[in-house]
């Protein structure tokens, strides 16, 4: 197999996912950290949403949310999704695939503090996913848990992160004519090693 080199070096799939992370945040206009989240129902329809990475660990993708909303059920329900991280600016991306287990202790405190006002009192006013009736039934239930919260509200119950144990991990980059380089790492499970293969673009 072709030795590893520039952007693919590395022994570790979380530091090699990170340093792409911090590229792009210098190269990336608007969120870098989106990811593109994919989820399955119970009747195996697939789904698939943006959202915000929020740390890349030693061992695995965190990321927040409602857990009353329907990618919240469907992560709890199959205990597994994918995503993938996508930038224009580096022409690369980084596909997930693994295992879920909620993050929803002190970590989750913390970051649910980090956020601005508004943004936590918006994640106590919103049924995600639910029906609305307009957008004025759901600013006037701001108004309401501003009034109820106070200005430090602690965090809701129903809302906290989620962990991406991965099995597998893509690196992707844009290559002439095509021919792309991939490199995908892979493990039966969290205890075992990474095998590394290249893959045809």
């Amino acid at each position: 197999m072709d030795a590893r080199k520039g952007i693919f070096a590395g022994d570790n799939p979380f530091e090699i996912s990170q340093r792409w992370l911090d590229e792009a945040a210098l190269a990336e206009i608007n969120d870098p950290n989106a990811i593109a989240l994919s989820t399955v129902d119970e009747s195996g329809m697939p789904n698939a949403r943006m959202v915000l990475l929020k740390e890349i660990e030693a061992d695995a993708f965190v990321f927040y949310t409602n857990y009353t909303s329907a990618k919240a059920q469907e992560l709890d329900r199959a205990g597994k999704a994918a995503f993938v991280m996508h930038w224009k600016s580096l022409r690369r991306q980084v596909r997930v695939r693994g295992l879920i287990t909620k993050e929803d202790g002190p970590k989750a405190d913390a970051y649910y503090r980090s956020r601005s006002l508004k943004s936590r009192l918006g994640a106590w006013a919103s049924d995600q996913s639910k029906p609305l009736s307009s957008r004025s039934a759901l600013m006037a239930e701001v108004a309401k848990v501003t009034a109820r919260q106070g200005t430090d509200p602690d965090r809701p119950p129903f809302w906290g992160g989620y962990r991406i144990a991965p099995l597998e991990i893509e690196f992707w980059a844009d290559g002439e004519f095509r021919l792309h380089d991939r490199f995908v790492w892979r493990r039966l499970d969290e205890r075992t090693n990474w095998t590394i293969t290249r893959l045809n673009p």
